[in-house]
């Protein structure tokens, strides 16, 4: 395994360590008129092709405007050193390849059906897949969830996109015109508003959200607990005081991790009985 031991780390080194740690292995899923799209996969160590392990797939944040498959690699070698898998898709961005909103949602269902897809040969079980994501990332993983339309015309469409679960990090998940990017969507913000698609049958989601956040409101992220517990979905809401968006990456990356295994764990798909006992450190250059 070519990849930094990385379970609890000091909030400073966190830029280090996710240009320092590195997938196991990037490979294409989608070829789009604006280019090739890939996915970089953390396996645990000795996986096989054979096991049935439980995966995560993380879209990162940017405003669908930029941004890095990079930014959840630190998530993703923690998950991978408690036994998952764990993928950072590319997607379509404004900056990058002159797309909407829509081709993002588009590349994020497009990822999720690969995945599944190829569930075998990644040694991934197809009934335990997870998407999660921060801000325009948390997004795109809800999106596969609970969205009806931006499939590509191509796609099986027999193949779910929707994962299991969800862990979503100061998610955009109201597009409305008091919700975030509105400005950007609002010919259709009701079709790729998640908050405004929820259904009975939604995946058990857990919310990281900081409280002076100025992109997503304590109240929407309430809002959005209450509409999911009143369609029989599970819905953990944490709530950190005093952080603003983005805070996952560095002041309570700790904290989110730690929540986040209880979450899965609670899942039945990590195993409590491997949770690392020691904490590794990095060392600052």
């Amino acid at each position: 395994m070519k990849k930094l031991t990385l379970i609890f780390i000091i909030p400073a080194t966190i830029c280090f360590a996710e240009a320092t740690i590195k997938p196991d292995r990037i490979i294409p899923y989608k070829e789009t008129p604006q280019g090739e799209l890939r996915l970089h996969i953390f396996n645990p160590n000795k996986h096989a092709a054979k096991d049935q392990r439980a995966a995560i797939v993380f879209f990162f944040g940017g405003g669908w405007t930029g941004g890095s498959a990079s930014q959840f690699y630190p998530q993703s070698n923690y998950l991978n050193e408690r036994g998952m898998v764990a993928i950072c898709p590319e997607y379509r961005t404004q900056k990058s390849h002159s797309t909407d909103p829509r081709a993002c949602v588009m590349d994020a269902k497009s990822a999720m059906r690969w995945v599944r897809i190829h569930a075998n040969e990644l040694g991934i079980d197809p009934n335990r897949i997870a998407a999660g994501g921060g801000s325009a990332g948390g997004h795109l993983a809800a999106a596969t969830a609970v969205l009806t339309e931006y499939s590509e015309p191509d796609e099986d469409p027999s193949v779910s996109c929707v994962p299991k679960a969800l862990v979503l990090f100061n998610p955009v998940f109201d597009n409305s015109e008091k919700g975030y990017g509105y400005e950007r969507v609002k010919e259709y913000w009701q079709k790729i508003s998640p908050m405004h698609n929820l259904k009975n049958g939604t995946p058990p989601t857990v919310i990281f959200l900081g409280t002076k956040d100025k992109h997503i409101p304590i109240a929407t992220a309430k809002e959005y607990k209450q509409l999911m517990e009143a369609k029989g979905n599970r819905c953990d809401l944490h709530l950190y005081p005093d952080q603003t968006h983005g805070f996952f990456n560095n002041a309570k990356y700790k904290e989110t991790v730690a929540e986040m295994d209880k979450f899965l764990t609670s899942l039945g798909w990590l195993d409590q009985k491997n949770t690392p006992k020691k904490k590794a450190k990095i060392k600052a250059q």
